[in-house]
């Protein structure tokens, strides 16, 4: 899989493929990582990308030519690009979206700055116009990398071990069952702080089955609206 980023700083994002699980599987080749700044696409003088807003408003948007001229170079060298946006217009990104999007080729991700992009560029070339919630960031470099990272980890080989995908949150529409480490009691200021005994006895139906109502308890406290989804289900 091939992840390109448009962004004015790269820099924000590159040192974030550096280290831990997404290094190693960039090391395997299993990814790849490229960055586009729009400012060596623009043909004024000066490399300026932004302009004031027709019509009046504060702030500046991101031009339409450096962008135009960025993008078409991609859909010059792959037509199948899967270009992504940024946006808080954007529908909420899902992990239902991040399991879709791991099939995909090449996904470029697309970062506004300032107030935004020129409304002409994403009508253009958006395949898709994501969100990571009801909040404005300064720009679309922290989405983005959410973005990848949740895309990433479900394309097969990045993570160690594959089955670390099957009980996570919001497959089956849950939560992730709470987990526990060793020692199995843990003591402090002098208190105990216990696992939970069905995990002591190797009883792998017992641990399923806790599991299983663990994360409906946790679901339902902490996510009322996907609890609800998930009791239509198994109506």
């Amino acid at each position: 899989m091939k992840f390109s980023f448009i962004t004015l700083f790269p820099e924000l994002i590159q040192p974030y493929f550096k280290d831990s699980i997404l290094a190693r599987a960039e090391q395997k080749e299993l990814l790849e990582f490229e960055f586009y700044n729009p400012r060596d696409f623009s043909t004024d003088k000066h490399k300026k990308v932004d302009g004031y807003k027709i019509g009046g408003g504060a702030g500046l948007l991101l031009q339409t030519q450096p962008l135009f001229d960025c993008l078409y170079s991609m859909q010059e060298k792959d037509f199948n690009t899967h270009f992504i946006f940024l946006n808080p217009c954007g529908k909420v990104f899902k992990q239902k979206d991040a399991r879709r999007l791991a099939h995909k080729k090449h996904i470029c991700f697309v970062c506004g700055r300032y107030e935004g992009i020129d409304e002409r560029v994403s009508e253009e070339f958006a395949n898709e116009i994501f969100s990571i919630g009801d909040f404005v960031l300064t720009g679309g470099e922290l989405g983005a990398l959410v973005l990848c990272d949740a895309i990433s980890r479900n394309i097969k080989g990045v993570l160690g071990n594959s089955l670390s995908l099957d009980e996570e949150s919001f497959e089956n529409d849950l939560l992730e069952a709470p987990s526990f480490s060793k020692p199995f009691i843990f003591e402090k200021n002098n208190k105990k702080f216990l696992t939970p005994s069905a995990f002591l006895k190797g009883n792998h139906a017992k641990i399923a089955s806790l599991k299983e109502k663990l994360a409906l308890c946790k679901t339902s406290f902490f996510n009322p609206s996907l609890y609800q989804k998930r009791k239509i289900k198994d109506k």
